[in-house]
């Protein structure tokens, strides 16, 4: 059996576009979705004395555009996600999220850096 402990320090080494091939390939090796499932339940009709909806706290901070000034928007993604410069070019190509299950303030303010630097940004 493999050592485990080695290769979750391996994974910790890892950058997110490395972790995102890596599940990718998994996904496709095995035949299956790493997605979470999501469980659909009916609500009740009348439920006038239930309790508000919990406001969410934790925010995935996705590019969906980068603009016109696509080296400022690298370097603000490099600056907001500590990955290197060549990674960071990625994801500005690629489009995709940029940090995941941030705190809201800090999404916030990384949204209001990106759009700053001319991208278009969506919290999810």
């Amino acid at each position: 059996m493999a050592d485990i402990q080695k290769m979750i320090e391996e994974v910790k080494g890892m950058t997110v576009l490395e972790l995102n091939e890596l599940v990718k390939a998994l996904e496709e090796e095995f035949g299956v979705s790493a997605a979470a499932p999501v469980a659909v339940a009916a609500a009740p009709a009348a439920a006038a004395d239930a309790p508000a909806a919990e406001e969410k706290t934790e925010f995935n901070v996705v590019l969906k555009e980068v603009g016109a000034n696509k080296i400022g928007v690298i370097k603000v993604i490099k600056d907001v996600t500590g990955l290197g410069l060549v990674e960071s070019k990625a994801l500005a190509e690629n489009g995709k999220t940029i940090k995941e299950n941030v705190a809201k303030e800090e999404a916030e303010a990384m949204a209001a850096k990106l759009k700053e630097a001319g991208a278009t940004v969506e919290l999810a």
